[in-house]
């Protein structure tokens, strides 16, 4: 059994992978924490190193979720993954077999999810297995 969380760089994600932990503990299941990196949409011929951002990217959201990641009671695979988010998280989750998808939310509110856009709506709508939305 497989429990799939989405991490990213925000501080709230410690928060959101503390909640995975718990439920794929519950569940006697793995754990997989999926970074997926996005990369920048460019308007301009500006040179910009994407591998460089893609590496710093990943290396300050393993940083700042190390401490959590070593007191987990379950086993972590961490996975990093390219794409747009919530299709990238949801494919993986399908191709693994997962049970639970956990997401946050940046909780931008209403407006701004519906203007925007919004990972953990769009995890709902495309998962096929159920999603846990992490919103404190």
């Amino acid at each position: 059994m497989v429990v799939v969380v989405g991490i990213d760089e925000t501080e709230r994600a410690a928060t959101v992978l503390q909640h995975a932990m718990e439920e794929a503990e519950r569940r006697g299941a793995e754990l997989h924490a999926v970074h997926v990196f996005h990369p920048p949409v460019m308007y301009f011929e500006v040179p910009v190193d994407v591998q460089a951002l893609q590496s710093a990217q990943q290396r300050l959201v393993w940083e700042r979720l190390e401490p959590a990641l070593a007191e987990s009671p379950v086993p972590v695979k961490r996975v990093e993954l390219e794409g747009y988010p919530p299709d990238t998280l949801v494919a993986y989750a399908e191709e693994v077999g997962a049970s639970l998808i956990v997401v946050g939310t940046r909780g931008r509110g209403d407006f701004a999810a519906l203007v925007l856009g919004s990972t953990s709506h769009r995890v709902l709508h495309l998962a096929s297995c159920n999603v846990l939305v992490i919103t404190d």
